[in-house]
């Protein structure tokens, strides 16, 4: 059958009857693409009900962005034997993040790119399309975001540093959600209560947003990391069984909630484990909420250290980043 591919085609009144006699006419599958605040599923499920799949596409992953750059590895001879091409990818790929078009053109055109993208997300698709009239504060919140992801944020701190009010930081918030700029995952907990009142820990759809349109430090490559950790999370589970964990002295990135509540995986990342002090705070964490938990399922996502390690008779796996992405 043919396919008939309608992109950004929400511009169009009435779009969805046409889309709607290809299909019952059986003339061609069709494609509807756009950005994920337009093409909304609650919103189209009325006009196309019992007619759609819903299928969301994220920037490229490690293993995608090798794959542009001519490089596939499959076994793990051919990951040993290319593990330094893969790292400087990586490092690439850290840079600048996993839209397509930014991984395939020089790095003054991917700043560009960056930003162009960044501009078109805030204005085209949240401005626009919830009507914001304070514009200035709207992009002064994302860019704040960028500036300070894999962090954890409540919106009453944020009216105080910005200076906007709790309503508008709360509604911000909630339409970054729905454009896909940013993820706001919960602390875990039993209590639905609970989770709500707790901040949020923020991530970025793209590292290469991050770095271009908020500040980069140095300093800031372990954020970094656990941003793309998420991002590979995010693609195998769905958003609703990712959660971090925190209790008075201890932290864990992320919690993975598995079939009936249990809890499949305890998930940190250490970028640097050469640090005996941080190396201890960061496993000692595993360990409690391993105890709390029951779950047995522990890993350290690391720069470059991999071993099995067993603390307080608890089986840690160490992995780098480069195989964390890799991995089947």
């Amino acid at each position: 059958p043919a396919y008939v591919v309608l992109d950004e085609v929400q511009e169009v009144d009435g779009w969805e009857k046409f889309a709607r006699f290809l299909h019952e006419a059986k003339k061609a599958n069709v494609i509807v693409t756009g950005s994920s605040s337009k093409l909304l599923s609650e919103e189209y499920s009325t006009l196309l009900s019992g007619r759609h799949v819903d299928s969301e596409v994220f920037p490229l992953s490690f293993r995608e962005y090798l794959s542009f750059k001519g490089l596939s590895v499959g076994s793990e001879v051919e990951k040993i034997k290319e593990r330094y091409r893969i790292k400087g990818i990586l490092r690439e790929y850290m840079e600048y993040g996993g839209f397509p078009k930014v991984c395939l053109v020089d790095q003054r055109e991917k700043r560009t790119i960056l930003q162009s993208y960044f501009n078109d997300i805030v204005i085209k698709d949240v401005q626009r399309r919830f009507n914001v009239k304070e514009v200035d504060k709207l992009e002064q919140l994302a860019k704040y975001y960028l500036a300070n992801t894999s962090t954890l944020h409540s919106f009453n701190k944020i009216k105080n540093i910005l200076n906007i009010s709790l309503d508008s930081v709360e509604r911000f918030s909630k339409y970054l959600s729905i454009a896909r700029l940013f993820f706001f995952i919960p602390k875990f907990s039993f209590s639905l209560k609970e989770q709500i009142l707790n901040p949020k820990k923020v991530y970025c759809i793209d590292v290469g947003l991050r770095n271009v349109v908020g500040f980069k430090f140095s300093s800031d490559i372990g954020k970094i990391a656990e941003n793309i950790v998420f991002l590979s999370i995010i693609e195998k589970e769905a958003e609703s069984n990712i959660f971090y964990w925190k209790d008075a002295k201890h932290e864990v990135d992320f919690l993975i909630k598995g079939k009936r509540n249990k809890i499949s995986s305890l998930i940190q990342v250490c970028w640097d484990v050469n640090k005996e002090e941080t190396k201890k705070r960061e496993v000692g964490s595993l360990i409690e909420a391993s105890k709390e938990f029951g779950c047995n399922n522990l890993f350290v996502i690391t720069e470059d250290y991999e071993k099995e390690e067993t603390v307080s008779g608890k089986k840690i796996q160490f992995i780098p980043l480069w195989k964390w992405l890799l991995r089947a």
